[in-house]
């Protein structure tokens, strides 16, 4: 199932993706308004949304809504630093031992079709492709071997950075966290439907050019991994979005410089997943 958050007539909900059409939720008290909501009740809301599309009813043409963020607000937005072996070589940097994490703050966020906005501070913006999983389930101290069972879903994420105020401090939130440089979308991919996570192929374009070419397979931590260690620590909560790392091929360690420009479009298509989508503007 391919679940999204979109508004039409300025009413934003959660609805389903079929063919060319978006199968809308309003009116069924089954189905929460908010994702977060929806991944909450969890079955139940599956099976209404089931219901809603078996029935033919309640459709939309995906032309005429607005596809949000799938999660729109997370409660936490939590992405993995230096996950693919090529990323840490054109880097420079050594292996890590431990998976490292940072945070995004949630109103980075923005869906596909949405607009990057480079900063009036910087000029050095950057683009990192990424799979992005989601959290169905509140959850502690999650074994690798059952980890799967709290991943809701998958979708597409670009982890746009601001280069030179990421390495203003450690932890790199700032850097990380700038107004829309959370692009996550277009939907998300329940994870039935994708079945192995770590069998996926993922391309990043600017315009035409393809910048980013790798596999999932290639993560040095897999996704069930990245569950296991974070629950260790902190309770992961429906809603919660964790990203994956970016291969090789960001823009920071091109010759020259591959930062994003206005008027660019970044393009990011996972197998199984589809495609994210977003214009890069100046911020005004």
């Amino acid at each position: 199932m391919k679940l999204v958050t979109f508004t039409h007539n300025k009413l934003s909900r959660v609805g389903a993706i079929t063919d060319d059409y978006v199968v809308d939720s309003q009116g069924c008290a089954d189905i929460p308004a908010n994702m977060i909501d929806f991944l909450t009740a969890g079955a139940p809301a599956l099976a209404a949304m089931q219901r809603q599309i078996d029935s033919g009813s309640q459709r939309l043409a995906l032309v005429d809504a607005k596809l949000e963020a799938p999660v729109p607000r997370p409660g936490k937005y939590l992405g993995i630093g230096l996950n693919y072996a090529d990323h840490i070589a054109e880097t420079g940097r050594d292996k890590p031992d431990y998976p490292t994490f940072f945070t995004k703050q949630s109103t980075c966020v923005i869906g596909t079709g949405d607009a990057i906005q480079r900063p009036k501070v910087s000029d050095k913006l950057d683009y990192e492709g990424e799979l992005a999983f989601i959290i169905g389930r509140r959850c502690r101290h999650v074994p690798v071997d059952c980890a799967h069972e709290v991943i809701a879903g998958y979708t597409i994420a670009n982890d746009v950075t601001v280069r030179d105020w990421q390495v203003r401090s450690p932890t790199w939130t700032v850097g990380k966290s700038f107004d829309t440089c959370g692009p996550l979308g277009p939907w998300l991919v329940t994870a039935d439907e994708i079945g192995n996570p770590h069998q996926l192929s993922l391309k990043t374009w600017v315009d035409d050019e393809l910048r980013q070419a790798a596999n999932t397979s290639e993560m040095m931590f897999n996704c069930y991994e990245m569950v296991a260690y974070l629950s260790q620590a902190m309770t992961l909560e429906p809603g919660d979005v964790i990203t994956t790392g970016t291969p090789a091929g960001v823009g920071v360690k091109m010759q020259p410089r591959g930062y994003l420009k206005p008027g660019q479009m970044v393009r990011i298509e996972i197998e199984g997943i589809g495609t994210l989508s977003n214009p890069v503007i100046d911020e005004y």
